[in-house]
């Protein structure tokens, strides 16, 4: 409870009582006087039982979290979620866990990410509130139950991975359709890049000479601004990824059918370009496919992109992924395309690459991720494994 006191000054008698501020410092709050001691003396406790009730600064009366989310998405450019009805002063201790119903592990922790930023928004530097009230939230993992006499094998889910059979059956079905993810794929075959990573190369990042590539960006979709934009890669670092002479050969291929293209459609050929747009201190390039007939203005600035439909607009990743979910090949039903990254990285380390190189190459922040995939990749990969005993065996 909250200490408070009485006092008075000439005529007059004040309450006041003590609170967290945004930082969560002791600081005074005092009332305006009156000229009977026990009415300051209700008001105080009054005071004091609202404020242990709500932990509530009263300028916020009217506040709400949907306005509070209207405000914190208007200066910080996040997507708003729902349940915006509350009221702030409804958000007590005993209420904290108000919103986590019915949803996804992963849809929650994003939600309470959300909810942490706005919150501690309206602490500071806003002061609806003297408190954040999502540090109260608590995870609590669901116990699972464990079976003693169970005739589970304790087998677990494996991550899904091409064979090369599966691989060059997709590639063969791609190309009689003559369908454009034909290229992105083959690139993540070879070399594991994520699928924005892919969209984002230029003939510029990659020396056919010494067979190597540099990934310095990514395609995206932001949902928010409803553009197409280059942003950085996931790690927002830049690597060099090395490539076999079947890529190689790929590649030039590719190149040389582009200038074709060129040629073949004219003025209708597509040319690629970003242009730098600001907005509330934030840079966004943003990019855009238009034909060579189009006249461009000074602030659009070419790119070229390795990635390309038959027209010379570029591929992007939302359009790659939506080919890969509806295109039917029998034996791969559940074919998606980072299944490409997971197939590179069982590919290399079963056959003897060191982990820390399959991590640069990766992107990863750590090796323990590449093993973690190469570890669950195939129960064929942990037999070979376990057998590796019988050499050290035999060799004695």
């Amino acid at each position: 409870m909250a200490k408070g006191s009485v006092r008075k000054k000439g005529k007059k008698w004040y309450g006041r009582f003590y609170i967290e501020d945004e930082s969560g410092r002791k600081m005074q709050k005092e009332f305006a006087e009156t000229e009977s001691k026990a009415e300051t003396e209700a008001m105080l406790r009054k005071a004091m039982e609202d404020y242990e009730e709500k932990k509530f600064v009263a300028k916020s009366e009217n506040a709400t979290v949907g306005s509070l989310l209207d405000m914190w998405v208007e200066e910080n450019r996040h997507r708003r979620p729902f349940a915006g009805i509350y009221g702030l002063p409804q958000l007590r201790r005993d209420k904290s866990r108000w919103y986590a119903k019915a949803f996804g592990k992963g849809y929650l922790r994003l939600f309470s990410a959300v909810l942490q930023g706005a919150f501690r928004f309206a602490v500071f530097p806003k002061r609806l509130i003297s408190f954040n009230p999502m540090q109260y939230v608590v995870w609590r993992g669901k116990k699972e139950d464990y079976d003693l006499f169970s005739d589970e094998d304790g087998e677990t889910a494996s991550t899904p991975t091409l064979s090369h059979e599966q691989y060059l059956k997709l590639e063969k079905f791609l190309k009689k359709k003559d369908n454009p993810a034909l290229l992105p794929i083959r690139i993540a075959y070879y070399t594991g890049l994520r699928i924005g990573e892919v969209c984002g190369l230029t003939w510029q990042d990659i020396n056919l000479d010494k067979q190597y590539l540099t990934v310095r960006r990514s395609i995206l979709y932001n949902g928010t601004r409803h553009k197409t934009e280059i942003g950085a890669t996931k790690r927002k670092k830049v690597r060099t990824v090395d490539f076999c002479d079947t890529l190689a050969a790929i590649l030039r291929t590719a190149k040389t059918e582009q200038h074709k293209n060129r040629f073949r459609y004219g003025e209708l050929y597509n040319l690629n370009y970003y242009t730098e747009v600001k907005e509330k201190d934030r840079t966004y390039y943003e990019v855009y496919s238009l034909s060579r007939a189009e006249e461009i203005s000074g602030n659009y600035k070419e790119i070229s992109f390795v990635c390309l439909k038959r027209d010379g607009a570029y591929e992007s990743p939302s359009t790659i992924g939506i080919m890969c979910r509806t295109e039917k090949i029998e034996g791969l039903e559940g074919f998606h395309f980072h299944m490409l990254r997971h197939t590179f990285t069982s590919n290399l380390i079963s056959n003897g690459a060191a982990p820390k190189d399959v991590q640069e190459l990766l992107g990863h922040a750590d090796v323990s991720t590449a093993m973690n995939i190469y570890a669950h990749a195939t129960r064929e990969a942990k037999r070979t494994s376990a057998r590796l005993l019988d050499k050290v065996v035999g060799g004695e």
